[in-house]
């Protein structure tokens, strides 16, 4: 059995992906979320696909004493993958103080527990957002960080330096910081994927939910930008691939890999897809058409960004590869779940 690891927000979309891989490799994974945006069943979800149920814990990771109590808990716990985290930029824009609270405390508790519980690394969970509108694409982790276009967006950008400070600090952790591009798609057994509470802020789930006919129309906020067809461009990656990648992320912090005590990986495809774009490539891959609609610019978007994922390639041996096509099917399909469950 390879070590215990803690996922936070482990429940929530991107979590409970990461969580089916680490067991698929052999860790022990304790849970902790707070079922804010996202819904306790999916820990059952989490078994039926991968044979293990894991820990969990309905636990806040801004309520300190209860946190040092999950580590006492289970102890030996030797990684943190951090999800748990306000995400919607428009959201943010409107209630910035509730997402630097949830954003900064969460983190800032785990850093200081970490220490006193041995706990050796964590991976936290970033964003392409920190780049800003980039200078130039496809952007590389040596890209500048842009003064941030939402208070999520800022977030992200202080985490990261909050972690970069404690490291300096000498505090005995090491970090590593994964730069996501827009992780889409469900699990191909359709089991887990996307769940937002209410109306959906992401566009994927959005456009699924419009495509079952529970949204009237899909809006495209704008269709005047610098790009080939106006909408905007971004890079989208299907969340296996990317829950792939923290459990070599984590295999790298704690057999001793890292060649810095912090390091940074973009994680994309290295393709830029226009939202336009994305919505042809969804009739195509489901032969279901879509409604939608052009509107106008939404607060806080960033026109164009795509990655460079070369050093994550060529550093952690790992690629995002499946098709935009496979990621788009997968989505529907879980969206089709969601129906035959009678949830949406």
């Amino acid at each position: 059995m390879k070590q215990r690891i803690l996922v936070t927000g482990g429940t929530g979309y991107i979590g409970s992906h990461t969580v089916v891989e680490l067991q698929n490799s052999g860790y022990e994974v304790v849970i902790v979320d707070n079922l804010s945006n996202s819904r306790a069943d999916v820990v059952d979800h989490i078994e039926q696909i991968s044979g293990i149920r894991p820990a969990f814990e309905k636990v806040d990771c801004l309520d300190f004493e209860r946190m040092d109590a999950v580590f006492a808990k289970y102890p030996g716990i030797k990684g943190i993958i951090h999800f748990a985290a306000s995400k919607a930029v428009g959201e943010s824009v409107q209630k910035p103080l509730m997402y630097y609270r949830n954003n900064l405390v969460s983190l800032i508790n785990l850093l200081e527990l970490m220490p006193k519980h041995g706990v050796e690394g964590i991976i936290f969970s970033s964003s392409c957002t920190v780049y800003g509108q980039p200078d130039h694409l496809p952007v590389t982790e040596a890209a500048p960080i842009k003064k941030a276009e939402s208070p999520y967006g800022n977030t992200k950008q202080i985490n990261e330096e909050i972690i970069r400070d404690t490291v300096a600090s000498g505090s005995p952790i090491h970090a590593i910081l994964l730069r996501y591009f827009n992780p889409i798609g469900a699990h191909p057994t359709a089991l887990i994927g996307e769940l937002p509470n209410g109306v959906p802020q992401n566009l994927i789930p959005y456009l699924t939910q419009t495509a079952m006919g529970i949204r009237e129309k899909l809006s495209v906020f704008g269709d005047d930008y610098n790009t080939p067809d106006g909408s905007c461009i971004r890079d989208y990656i299907y969340v296996v691939d990317l829950a792939k990648a923290h459990v070599i992320a984590m295999d790298r912090i704690l057999n001793g890999k890292q060649k810095d005590k912090v390091e940074v990986f973009n994680i994309g495809t290295g393709r830029g897809l226009s939202v336009l774009e994305l919505i042809n490539a969804f009739e195509a891959a489901t032969g279901v058409k879509l409604n939608y609609q052009i509107v106008g610019r939404r607060a806080g978007d960033i026109e164009q960004v795509w990655a460079d994922p070369s050093y994550a390639n060529n550093e952690l041996g790992w690629k995002a590869d499946t098709s935009i096509e496979e990621t788009l099917r997968s989505a529907w399909k879980w969206q089709l779940h969601l129906r035959e469950e009678g949830i949406m």
